[in-house]
């Protein structure tokens, strides 16, 4: 798999290109901004680990650019522990972030996790069928009946509640700004307060009982947990 690591600081750049072809992924650097865009379409990345801070533009900026013409996974680094920083990545494409310093460990578990989600959604689509049902861990969602099942047992959800629900379980692990949610699963230009979300969140969450998986990410989201 190609990674293209965007990274300013030499040191930070060479110890995640020793830790990744360590793995086996095929590894090509970059130092500024404008240099990763060009690389990456030369490249053609599967995933790209990006710097926030870079001397030219910024990694928020790359993050852009990128999304114009890809869905390649993003990992942004940052050396700022803001919640300001995470919400800002998240919300413009990004797929996860690592605040630095940070084990190059972390980083590989990181990566897989991403691969294993985006590996999923592209065999879905490659069956050429629309899906029709939905299943993460005990919960079945039929998609076209609009129905819920946990363990067998049938959960009467809002359709409100449904999309949210929907939502969550497509992307196990990935973390949903409350923006996002909003987008998605209320439309976008919905007049929904973000204490409407966390009602919804509230009503799940007591629907589906002893199955705890939806967490909170403090001052950013939400998010299904991985199983």
């Amino acid at each position: 798999m190609k990674v293209l690591v965007v990274e300013d600081d030499p040191r930070i750049a060479d110890v995640l290109e020793y830790a990744l072809k360590a793995e086996g992924y095929d590894v090509q650097k970059a130092q500024r901004g404008r240099e990763a865009l060009e690389m990456a379409k030369r490249f053609s990345p599967a995933l790209v680990v990006l710097d926030v801070g870079l001397p030219d533009i910024d990694g928020f900026e790359v993050c852009r650019g990128l999304r114009k013409s890809s869905d390649v996974p993003v990992i942004f680094l940052t050396s700022r522990n803001d919640e300001i920083d995470r919400v800002v990545g998240l919300e413009i494409g990004g797929d996860d972030y690592v605040v630095k310093p940070f084990s190059p460990r972390e980083l590989l578990a990181r990566i897989k996790a991403i691969r294993r989600r985006h590996d999923r959604a592209g065999s879905a689509r490659a069956e050429g069928e629309p899906e029709s049902e939905l299943s993460y861990g005990p919960i079945t969602i039929d998609l076209e009946k609009f129905r819920v099942r946990v363990s067998g047992r049938e959960i009467i959800l809002t359709a409100q509640e449904f999309k949210l629900l929907e939502l969550l379980v497509r992307h196990p692990g990935r973390v949903f700004t409350r923006e996002q949610v909003l987008n998605r699963a209320w439309g976008e230009g919905g007049l929904v307060a973000d204490r409407t979300i966390d009602v919804h969140i509230k009503s799940l969450r007591k629907k589906f009982g002893k199955f705890e998986f939806i967490e909170t990410v403090r001052g950013i989201g939400y998010r299904a947990r991985e199983l």
